[in-house]
C-alpha cells in the first residue's frame, strides 16, 4: 500500500488565512481541495509537500452566478455542481459537454473546477474549455487580487500563473459568447480509450456569427495534443472574418492539426493524435454551429 511522505495539515479559515499559511511555510506548502490529483502524486512521492492547506471549508470560493457581463465560477465548485448548473449550461453548453466526460461520478462529486485547472495536466478537459471561452482567472495573494486571462494562465505542463503564496478564487467567463445570444454557441468533444479516462484528444469550440454568416469571434481549445496554452490560435485567426462554410471549417481543422505538437504515448502515436486534433476541431465547430441554429447550416 502506497502512502505519502510525512506532512503537516492545516485547515484554512479564510482565503486570507490560506495565503498566510502558504507564505509562512513557503514553496513546500500546497493547497488541497478535491485532492484527486495531488493525493495520488503524494502517494507516488512525485509530490512531497511539507504542509497541506485545506480550503474545503471556504464558502467564499464556491457558487456559480451571473455578475454584470460575466459568469462567475468559484474555484471550489465541484464538477458535479457545474454539470448540474442550469445557468452554466444555458450560457455555455460546452461546460456541460466537458463535465459529462470527466472521470466518474465519484470524482465529479469531490473534484473541483479550480483544482483541475491549477493541476494544468496536458490532458485535462476544463483547461481547453476555459481557454476557448476566453475566461479569466482571478487570483488572490497578500499583494491583492490580480486577473490573468486563461490564455496566459498555463506556463507549461503542471505549471500555472498561480504563485506559491496565492490562491485561485474564481473563473470569470464573458457573456459576449453566451448561447443565449443569436448566432452564438459552443461545444466540446473528446476521444478517450474508455469512459471517463484522460483524453487521447479533445476539442472545444466557441462561435459567434453575424447575420451574414461571418464569424465575428471564435475560440478553439485543444486538449492532450500539445497545443500552446491549449488554444488553436492559428485556426481561430483563419476563421475570424470569414463566412462559416464547410470548406472553411475543414481548413480550420487542418490548421489546428498542423500547429499542435502531440507526443506519442500509450494512448497513441503522433500522427493519430494530430489527425484527431483536426477532426475533433472540425466536429466541435460543426456542433457549435448546429446548436446556434444558424441559417447557414445547410451549407455545412
Amino acid at each position: 500500500m502506497q502512502v505519502p511522505a510525512h506532512f503537516e495539515y492545516q485547515r484554512a479559515t479564510s482565503v486570507e488565512d490560506a495565503i498566510a499559511l502558504l507564505e509562512r511555510y513557503g514553496p513546500e506548502s500546497r493547497i488541497v481541495a478535491g485532492g484527486h490529483s495531488l493525493i495520488p502524486m503524494m502517494k507516488l512521492r512525485l509530490a512531497q509537500p511539507e504542509l497541506l492547506v485545506d480550503i474545503n471549508g471556504l464558502a467564499d470560493l464556491g457558487g456559480i452566478s451571473l455578475a454584470g457581463d460575466v459568469l462567475r465560477i468559484g474555484a471550489m465548485v465541484r464538477h458535479a455542481e457545474l454539470l448540474a448548473s442550469v445557468t452554466a449550461g444555458t450560457h455555455f453548453p460546452l461546460l456541460h459537454d466537458a463535465e459529462r466526460v470527466i472521470a466518474d461520478p465519484v470524482v465529479r462529486n469531490r473534484g473541483t473546477v479550480g483544482g483541475s485547472v491549477c493541476q494544468a495536466d496536458p490532458s485535462e478537459d476544463l483547461s481547453a474549455a476555459f481557454t476557448a471561452l476566453r475566461a479569466t482567472a482571478v487570483i488572490e495573494g497578500s499583494a491583492g487580487v490580480r486577473r490573468v486571462p486563461m490564455r496566459e494562465f498555463f506556463h507549461g505542463p503542471y505549471q500555472t500563473a498561480v504563485g506559491p503564496a496565492e490562491v485561485l478564487v474564481e473563473l470569470q467567463i464573458p457573456l459576449s459568447n453566451s448561447a443565449t445570444l443569436a448566432g452564438s454557441s459552443s461545444a466540446y468533444l473528446k476521444v478517450d480509450r474508455r469512459a471517463g479516462d484522460w483524453a487521447v484528444a479533445a476539442a472545444a469550440a466557441v462561435l459567434r456569427i453575424d447575420r451574414d454568416s461571418v464569424v465575428t469571434e471564435v475560440g478553439i481549445g485543444l486538449t492532450a495534443v500539445g497545443a500552446r496554452q491549449f488554444a488553436a490560435v492559428e485556426a481561430e485567426d483563419f476563421l475570424r472574418g470569414r463566412q462559416l462554410t464547410g470548406e472553411h471549417i475543414a481548413e480550420a481543422g487542418d490548421i489546428a492539426a498542423q500547429h499542435c505538437s502531440p507526443v506519442a504515448d500509450q494512448r497513441g502515436p503522433v500522427d493519430y493524435k494530430r489527425h484527431l486534433a483536426g477532426e475533433l476541431a472540425r466536429r466541435a465547430l460543426h456542433a457549435a454551429a448546429a446548436r446556434a441554429d444558424l441559417a447557414i447550416i445547410g451549407r455545412l
